[in-house]
């Protein structure tokens, strides 16, 4: 059975990660309060974010501009999103 989550970005229990995503109390935050389909939705949106801005990872400025961003994500705040992308009509 799956544990599950008040998922910060939802406002809804929902299914939570496995494990935390990353090390730290950042990782334990993401755990404890970030459901598993917003996680999924955000690492969509993070690759997006590197491919369309052609971030480095190996910049640490570009790390923190993530950080923030996934902060936003998750706290439903206005966030950087790939300018050219139009979702696939279902």
């Amino acid at each position: 059975m799956s544990r599950t989550v008040f998922c910060r970005k939802y406002q809804k229990e929902m299914e939570g990660l496995a494990m935390p995503p990353m090390p730290g109390p950042k990782g334990q935050d993401i755990y404890d309060n970030v459901s598993r389909t917003a996680w999924e939705e955000w690492q969509n949106q993070q690759t997006m974010l590197i491919n369309e801005k052609h971030l480095s990872l190996m910049d640490p400025n570009t790390r923190k501009y993530l950080q923030a961003q996934m902060e936003h994500f998750f706290n439903n705040e206005p966030f950087d999103q790939a300018e050219g992308y139009v979702p696939p009509e279902k």
